[in-house]
């Protein structure tokens, strides 16, 4: 059975409506398209939590700081249709430009803080295009409940601190990063990679959670990230944009994982940008406390 398809405001609120009035709780997924086991994920989270998923697929310019990454971004959504009716998504959200940003549109969303230094260096307005169409999306569905990936851990908490800050009454739920058997963490972006670079991708993933490992027992992070960034170089990846460790909470710097944290890269293996990160565990109060020269 196909997934019932929408493309307008009025047709989605219409949905919705309906839904509500026989007492159904309703999830968002919202996605850019080109679905992998990731996306698919994030909807089976949805269907355990909610009595109705929806989907949406919108490709948003306004997120793209490079004109030519947008055009090349994959646009699928004929095959996309088909995984959403075998997950069981219940509707297919899918507006074009116009619907979303009508003529004389103005109206931007920016959100201090957590979209700061990462992905908010080097991708500048990125975070202004994703808080700004989320925030449409959240709004026009009218969902109790959105489920994102953690794999973009710094998109998450600016989503969540935009629903937050603007009083938008839905829960931002986070769902664990689906990484392939070999390590590498499921993209879009990875259908992009040769196979001598799909080889050495999982790499990443090994040297991160590597680090996460010894930033976990104690080690001090400075060291630790340099020679993490000379372990990427040296197994061939190009260029390193950030290696970082930052609070999971507020994602600010850490200097050690005195908290719950987050150990988040950016690299480059040939045309395509990978981007990871990997949870890492608060240190023992104890091991805090009798650290040489605390």
């Amino acid at each position: 059975m196909a997934v019932p398809i929408v493309r307008t405001v009025s047709d989605l609120r219409k949905t919705v409506a309906g839904w509500r009035t026989e007492g159904f709780t309703v999830g968002l997924v919202p996605t850019m398209g080109a679905l992998h086991e990731g996306h698919l994920s994030l909807i089976r989270a949805g269907l355990a939590r909610t009595d109705r998923v929806i989907v949406t697929l919108f490709v948003n310019p306004k997120q793209f700081n490079n004109p030519e990454d947008l055009a090349a971004y994959p646009r699928t959504e004929g095959s996309d249709a088909t995984k959403l009716a075998v997950a069981g998504a219940h509707l297919l959200y899918a507006p074009n430009a116009e619907e979303i940003y009508p003529e004389g549109f103005s109206t931007t969303v920016s959100v201090a803080g957590a979209s700061e230094g990462m992905e908010g260096s080097f991708r500048p307005g990125h975070f202004e295009g994703v808080a700004t169409v989320v925030a449409k999306l959240f709004l026009q569905s009218g969902a109790g409940f959105a489920f994102f990936g953690e794999k973009d851990f710094q998109q998450l908490q600016v989503v969540r601190r935009m629903a937050r800050d603007l009083d938008i009454p839905i829960e931002v739920v986070a769902c664990p990063t689906v990484r392939e058997a070999d390590g590498l963490a499921m993209s879009s972006r990875n259908v992009y990679l040769t196979p001598a670079e799909r080889a050495l991708a999982p790499r990443l993933a090994a040297i991160l959670f590597g680090a996460a490992e010894k930033l976990a027992a104690g080690a001090e992070a400075g060291p630790l990230l340099a020679a993490s960034k000379d372990a990427l170089g040296r197994a061939g990846f190009g260029k390193v944009e950030y290696i970082e460790l930052r609070s999971e909470a507020s994602l600010a710097s850490l200097t050690r994982a005195s908290e719950p944290a987050r150990l988040l890269a950016a690299v480059w293996l040939g045309e395509v940008r990978l981007i990871d990160n990997v949870a890492v565990a608060a240190q023992p109060a104890n091991l805090v406390a009798n650290r040489p020269g605390s």
